[in-house]
């Protein structure tokens, strides 16, 4: 099962709006087939692995990071796969909450005679399938914030110098942390300061995460990187309801999505309507870097369910720029808790990583 969920970690970011599954079939001992959902969710991680087992899944036990499919989609369901291919053992890590699926899978195999054990490992699945649970528990993606700070807080000077706090093997990481998830997301403020182009480099990729721009009145400037690589790589645009419909035009004809969110009486987004937007939209894991408004917005919200700091040896005082805007906190038994998860050094700046309570 720890192979199946490894092998199901390579499809992060690249699944949407499937999960990322991992399927290993073993036979007398022996690893016969592997699988793991392909880009774009199809196929699936069942039918890969039972391809590559052939005649040798007969009688043998498939380890599935999550409850094989029992609908028709877009493609047949995999419980009926595995049946047809005569697997006498299917375990599973997790039933999948999709109601579509929801415990049928389990039911179908089981059916057919095949022994079914699940709950193997359920923790790290959980974990790994965070995104997608979420998706269909509560309609929304995952969030994971990235704060890259001094070890005072700050992003950055007062004249908004901010290239660069952390070192290259933090930045480096960063990229990697983008292309395991479906989309990176930056507020206006961010987009207008840096004219960042939030793409995967330095990896060796194709493959591009979704760039999500929160800008409630669709204020950014129509040059720059985002507006130059538009068509190339998915730009999507949130903005509120009275943003300028000729700005909205505009865009979309440099090839960017446009979609409208709620504010609040601040007029800012309102970040539930911005995560069940996403969410609807497919994405199930979403990678926000900042700035400090939105960071302050989804924390306040309680949305952000993994924090992800790089706090690098340097600080820049109390006229910085903080990596988080007010939360208008009167108590501390108001404030959002993570538990912390795991730290390590990257090169001269520290990696520390926190999970919602």
């Amino acid at each position: 099962m720890a192979l199946a969920l490894s092998l199901g970690a390579r499809g992060k970011g690249r699944t949407w709006p499937n999960p990322a599954v991992g399927c290993v079939i073993v036979r007398e001992g022996r690893i016969v087939g592997r699988g793991w959902t392909a880009p774009g969710g199809r196929p699936h991680a069942e039918p890969q692995a039972l391809t590559q087992a052939g005649g040798l899944a007969r009688g043998a036990t498939a380890y599935v990071s999550l409850e094989p499919c029992s609908h028709y989609g877009k493609t047949p369901p995999c419980a009926e796969a595995l049946i047809r291919a005569g697997v006498a053992r299917v375990v599973t890590a997790l039933e999948d909450p999709d109601p579509r699926v929801a415990g049928r899978g389990h039911a179908m195999l089981r059916a057919a005679g095949i022994a079914v054990e699940t709950g193997v490992l359920a923790a790290a699945a959980a974990r790994d399938h965070r995104g997608f649970l979420l998706s269909r528990r509560e309609g929304r993606p995952m969030v994971s914030l990235k704060l890259a700070t001094s070890f005072d807080g700050r992003i950055a000077t007062a004249s908004g110098e901010s290239r660069w706090i952390t070192g290259p093997q933090a930045r480096r990481h960063v990229h990697a942390l983008r292309a395991g998830h479906d989309a990176v997301m930056v507020g206006g403020g961010t987009a207008r300061a840096d004219d960042p182009a939030l793409t995967v480099r330095g990896l060796g990729m194709a493959h591009q995460p979704v760039r999500v721009i929160c800008a409630a009145g669709l204020d950014l400037p129509e040059t720059g990187q985002l507006a130059a690589s538009a068509r190339a790589v998915p730009l999507w645009l949130c903005h509120g309801p009275d943003a300028d419909p000729a700005r909205r035009a505009a865009w979309e004809a440099r090839g960017a999505r446009c979609i409208g969110i709620a504010t609040g009486p601040d007029g800012r987004l309102d970040p539930a309507a911005l995560l069940a937007a996403l969410g609807t939209a497919g994405l199930t894991r979403v990678f926000c870097e900042g700035g400090g408004a939105l960071a302050a917005a989804l924390l306040g919200a309680d949305l952000v369910d993994e924090l992800i700091c790089f706090t690098a040896g340097l600080a820049l005082g109390a006229e910085g720029r903080p990596a988080v805007g007010p939360m208008a906190l009167a108590h501390l038994a108001d404030a959002p808790r993570f538990a912390l998860a795991e730290t390590r050094p990257l090169g001269p700046d520290l990696l520390h990583v926190w999970t919602r309570l």
